[in-house]
Order: structure tokens, then sequence, then C-alpha cells
């Protein structure tokens, strides 16, 4: 690399932490402005900027402010742990004095927040959740960017043809450890233009997000409702498990989001996945089916904590009131779907947050409220499913424990007629 590309670096990281907006969505921009910058130089910028993203406050403190150049020096000095030597024809006179600066500072006595690079509130939080040592380890690792996970479409394929394709193209996968329809591939791949991909064999699925819909356990010629499906991850996960029998409904307030599942849709070879854009939760369209869905799957609208590991600049634009407007949303959703749930029907509830306020609270509200409705145990679900997992009677993933985003979700059963 060189200086001109480190200044555009820091271009980039001003953008990304001085205006609104997701840093995914900033750095496309910035490179569709900068089309001169060639394939490597684009993957060191990112880089570079979701690296002082992960590490903010801690950069911030051996920075000394928050200036994107210095940031990005002690990014390179600190995290990167490059030598004044090598970092000697990258840096200008002042970035070397800036460099030496760093180098030098002690870290000694650092606050738990700052070690952990959360705000202050939010580490208050994970630390009354879990404890001190375990919230940091929580925290520390979602420093590291994650694995690229794939899911194999059992419409079109099985995990062993896709697994000995990778292998014999020297890429280093492995299965996921819990779930059965799984590849894992450490290294940022590019994989939308494999064969594999436009050919619908596989989907880039998180492990947790394949796991959720093995909790749905969507049976085969059922009704089921994926009620926020997005982009519809999910929903092409319970299309596939259930052989494509059935009718599955994915609903959204997102006419944008429904048409990126509707190009997956095309890939994936499923017919049995109807989407269908609702105002809101309270749509009337909805009222027809009251009553008619064997399970019902709520993937609520949350703080996306879970996920820091893809999206840093999350812990840095939440803040206590978000949290508390979620929470409010989370429950009028969940309070909905559940009038869709059949006698003897499920309704799935779930998160990938890491918050207590937005998972167990939620969940025990909606029973609290709900005495028609009764937890069932998500082990013994996933076992069921031949899923040798057991986070007790929620699923509750956490990404230092099982290398996926942090999920959590609740599984309620409707008593039968």
């Amino acid at each position: 690399m060189n200086q001109t590309i480190l200044r555009l670096a820091a271009i980039a990281l001003a953008d990304v932490l001085g205006n609104p907006g997701p840093a995914d969505a900033k750095l496309g921009k910035f490179f569709r402005d900068h089309r001169e910058l060639g394939n490597k130089e684009r993957a060191w910028i990112a880089e570079a900027v979701y690296g002082v993203l992960r590490r903010r406050s801690f950069l911030a403190y051996l920075a000394g402010n928050e200036d994107p150049r210095r940031l990005l020096v002690a990014w390179l000095v600190r995290v990167q742990g490059n030598s004044l030597r090598e970092l000697d024809e990258l840096l200008n006179q002042q970035q070397k004095e800036w460099a030496q600066e760093i180098k030098a500072k002690s870290t000694e006595g650092l606050s738990l927040a700052v070690q952990a690079d959360l705000p202050e509130w939010l580490w208050q939080r994970l630390e009354a959740q879990y404890g001190a040592e375990e919230a940091l380890a929580i925290a520390r690792s979602m420093h590291k960017p994650a694995s690229l996970d794939l899911r194999v479409n059992l419409v079109k394929s099985n995990r062993e043809e896709v697994l000995a394709r990778f292998l014999s193209e020297k890429a280093a996968a492995e299965v996921t450890p819990y779930s059965p329809t799984g590849i894992r591939l450490p290294q940022r791949m590019s994989i939308n233009r494999h064969p594999f991909f436009t050919d619908g064999k596989i989907e880039v699925q998180d492990e947790g997000s394949q796991l959720l819909a093995l909790l749905v356990a969507p049976r085969r010629g059922e009704m089921i409702a994926d009620f926020c499906a997005g982009a519809g991850g999910k929903s092409l996960a319970l299309g596939a498990l259930m052989r494509n029998t059935g009718r599955l409904y994915a609903f959204d307030i997102s006419e944008k989001r429904l048409h990126n599942l509707g190009q997956r849709l095309k890939r994936s070879g499923l017919s049995n996945l109807h989407s269908q854009v609702i105002s809101s939760e309270s749509d009337p369209k909805l009222k027809r089916l009251n009553g008619k869905f064997n399970r019902v799957l709520v993937d609520a609208p949350c703080s996306g904590l879970g996920t820091l590991r893809r999206n840093p600049d999350l812990k840095w634009k939440q803040t206590p009131e978000d949290i508390a407007e979620l929470v409010a949303k989370q429950t009028a959703i969940l309070n909905r779907a559940a009038k869709l749930v059949k006698a003897g029907g499920r309704l799935i509830y779930a998160t990938c947050s890491l918050l207590a306020a937005e998972n167990e609270q939620v969940a025990e509200a909606f029973l609290a409220a709900h005495p028609q409705f009764k937890l069932v145990n998500a082990a013994e679900i996933l076992a069921q499913q031949q899923v040798a997992l057991d986070t007790g009677a929620y699923l509750k993933l956490l990404p230092h424990q099982h290398e996926t985003d942090g999920f959590f979700a609740a599984v309620f059963e409707l008593a039968a007629a």
C-alpha cells in the first residue's frame, strides 16, 4: 500500500464515522466514486475502515482523539502490529511522529468498556447480564471478522457434493459444528460468481441463522409464515426443509427486501414460497390468515448487537432509547403474529441481539400476557432435528462459544383446540 491509499482510507473512514447510515452502504458509495481502485486496494481500505470500527474506543484512547488519520495509524501499529520500519514508506513525517507516540503509549488501567470496545451503556448491560469476564470474552470475540458460512440447498444438492467441490478448489472448507447443511470457509472468498452459487446449490447464511430455521422445524405439506422475512435467507432455508411442499409465506414491510428475495428464489428451485408486502404488522390483509399457520417465525427487528463481527458500526449507533423503542415494536409484532397460529401450532420469536431486554424479557412478557401459549424447550426441538446443541429452554448463541452471530430464540406452542 502507499500514502495515497492511506489518504483515501482516511476519507472513507471520516464519512463512516461522521455521517448517519450503515458502514457497508457508505463504503459501497465510496468505491463507486473511486472506480480507479483495484480489488486489492478496495479490500485493504475496507479492512482498515472495519478494523477501526471494531476497536474504535481503544484506538481513540491511543490516538488521543478521533481524527480518522490518527485512528488509522493507531490501527496499523497496535492492532495490525506493524513495526515503524515496515510503515516507513506508507507514512508521512507527521504520521511517523504519531506512530512513535502511539507505540509508546501504555494501556495499563484501561476501563473494561474501552477494553471491550463498547459504549459505556452497552458494556454496563452486558456486564450485568453475563458478568465481567464473560462479557469481555463476548466483546473480544466480535473484534474479529466473521467466517463465511454457506447453507447447502438440499433441493438441488447435498453437503458432501459441495464440500468435495470446494476442497478440490483448494478452499479451506469445513463442515459447520452444528448445522447439518452448513459449510464454513474461513477466508472472505468472493462467492457470488461461483457456479454452485449461481446454480442455487448454496446460499450465504450464518450458521446461527441456519439453526433458527431448524428450530422452526417445518414439516412437509404445512402452512408456514416467515413474518419479518427481510431478504429471505430463513424463508429459503425453511422452503428447503419442507422439501418444496406445503405453502410458505414470506411477509415484510419492505418491497425492496422482498424483491431481493425474488432474485434468490429464482436460483433456489423452490416453488412453495409466496412473498407478500404488508403495510405493518396490523395490515388488514392478514386477517383472513388468522389461525391458519402450523408455524409462524418472527425474526423481529432488533438492535443487531449479535452481528458486530459483520456490522461493527452498530455498537456506536444504538442508544438505550433505541432499545426501548425496539422492545415496543417487537412486542407489537409478536402479539399480532400470535393470531396467525392455528391450535397446536407454534410461534417462534427470534432476534440477533445479545440484550435480555430484547430477548428473555420480551419472551417472558409474551407468555404472561398469553396463557394459551406455553414455552417449548429449544434443545429438545434441535435434538429431534439431529442437532446436538443444548443452550437450555431458549436458543442462545454467542460468538465466543458457538462461532456464530449472537442469536436468541424462544418457541411458544398454542394449546390444541
